[in-house]
């Protein structure tokens, strides 16, 4: 019974220290990422821990009172642990966090929120391990390894050194280092002599061993020069659908640390226009060059505080998960490459649309009658857009057939808050990076004028590391653009054609 107590004594302070850390600004404790898992965490396993011990030790009674309110609140699921967990290993790798840092709460050298404790770590492990990510399985059951040692008064903790072990040994198995996997299992094995499934690995990882070193003397190779096993190294899982030289450099975009030359960047330009739009003589636009060839501008001031707040209240109750068109279907589905909220405004809701719609036909010198309607995206902790092209290719057949407008020419992306880490747009082969400012818009054109797709435009949403990330999508179609921007037999550069 002492046990018990002590353990909901401890899960109450916790409880207790991180709900005046949030109610002191809710908004900023569940936009940092690691807020975001410990807060799901604790709503999720750790609260079935705490069931579990009251339905054993209080009663049935007390804990129905207690948990009434979970169909009301809708407390988060498992599914959304793991996608808490996925989010911050995928910035951990974007932005290069090393593992104790992040768990001492630190996201790029600034501290943002209270320290992991060995059983948040544990537990991020075991949701790579389920995903079968066995890179950060092995990084954070280290790291949970390190903390139990420093926590030896931890009355809360759930797991053994035996179960880190476990995970441990396989986990460097499945990355290639057998030998370290071996060792690590024997030493399981001095903790629990008759863990069956321990006996059977150890079984396998020296059969495997002598396997490898049979092969290398029938190369001719002695085995006198094999690397130390505290040395071998652990590789990096698999990169996902990008190639490595792709993903290092769309990483190291997200990071800022791909920029054009300093040459490139004195020929950019800032300058008001007016497009031949007689009002915008009153008040031009301000509009700064990005990138001269594809042409990418930003506008700034293409958006008013009130426009903003009133299109984020419009799309908030419709948010869903945001799709893309499956290729050869056609279809819209999920994917794991473009992990944001979306919701769709009509022009003719409200005048406030309208007018966005208007200006940015001013922007683009096109005709919105082919658009489609202003899409509004939201980027949580870790949401991002894998590399992709706005425009059909050629093999995608069923892209947009519905519409029957023809291909998307322009994007029009508006910036509608600041980040205060991570969340540019990349372009992943110009080397330029846009970071997100309140109120500016980007543009570019995604055809050739002769109808092919500038594969050039090819970009990318970086995830967001701390904060959140507001932006409205217009997207433009050919059809109705034939007098705007006539079609050509070759491959345009440069301008627009406004």
């Amino acid at each position: 019974m002492e046990t018990f107590f002590d353990f909901i004594s401890s899960k109450m302070d916790e409880y207790q220290r991180e709900h005046a850390d949030a109610a002191s600004d809710i908004t900023a404790y569940v936009s940092n990422p690691i807020n975001a898992y410990l807060l799901t965490k604790r709503l999720t396993t750790d609260w079935r821990q705490v069931e579990n011990l009251m339905e054993h030790d209080v009663g049935t009674d007390f804990l129905q009172n207690l948990t009434q309110y979970r169909n009301v609140l809708k407390f988060p699921s498992d599914e959304d642990l793991n996608g808490a967990a996925v989010a911050l290993l995928r910035l951990q790798d974007t932005y290069q966090l090393d593992t104790s840092s992040v768990a001492r709460g630190k996201l790029n050298g600034i501290q943002y929120s209270t320290e992991m404790s060995s059983d948040d770590c544990f537990e991020l492990g075991r949701q790579s391990y389920v995903n079968n990510d066995y890179h950060h399985t092995v990084l954070w059951m280290n790291e949970a390894m390190s903390r139990m040692l420093e926590e030896p008064l931890n009355q809360t903790q759930t797991f053994t050194r035996a179960d880190v072990l476990e995970y441990l040994a396989f986990s460097t198995y499945k990355e290639g280092n057998v030998e370290s996997a071996l060792v690590m299992t024997n030493e399981l094995l001095q903790l629990l002599p008759n863990h069956e499934r321990a006996n059977g690995n150890k079984r396998f990882y020296e059969k495997e061993i002598a396997h490898q070193k049979e092969m290398k003397k029938m190369k001719g190779d002695d085995g006198t020069d094999e690397m130390p096993v505290s040395d071998l190294p652990v590789a990096r899982s698999d990169t996902g659908e990008l190639g490595v030289k792709e993903r290092k450099s769309y990483e190291m975009l997200c990071r800022g640390e791909l920029k054009p030359s300093p040459t490139y960047m004195r020929s950019l330009r800032c300058r008001y226009v007016t497009n031949n739009v007689p009002f915008l003589r009153l008040g031009p636009l301000k509009l700064e060059e990005a990138h001269k060839d594809p042409y990418i501008v930003i506008y700034h001031d293409a958006m008013y505080d009130s426009e903003m707040d009133l299109i984020k209240r419009m799309a908030r109750p419709r948010f869903r998960r945001a799709t893309v068109q499956n290729s050869v279907t056609g279809a819209l589905e999920t994917a794991n490459y473009r992990i944001s909220k979306s919701a769709w405004l009509k022009t003719d809701e409200d005048s406030v649309i309208a007018k966005v719609v208007q200006r940015t036909a001013d922007m683009t010198g096109l005709d919105m009658e082919s658009a489609e309607e202003l899409q509004v995206v939201n980027y949580g902790i870790g949401g991002h857009y894998a590399p992709h092209f706005d425009f059909a290719r050629r093999e995608e057949k069923r892209a947009f057939e519905g519409l029957n407008l023809g291909n998307r020419i322009a994007t029009v992306l508006f910036y509608m808050s600041d980040v205060e880490q991570g969340g540019a747009t990349v372009f992943t082969t110009l080397r330029t990076a846009l970071w997100p400012k309140r109120g500016t818009a980007a543009f570019w054109m995604n055809l050739h004028r002769d109808g092919e797709g500038d594969k050039r435009t090819q970009h990318a949403a970086c995830p967001v590391l701390t904060g959140t990330k507001w932006v409205s999508n217009k997207w433009i179609h050919e059809r109705g653009q034939e007098f705007r921007r006539p079609c050509a037999l070759n491959e345009d550069s440069g301008d627009f054609a406004i």
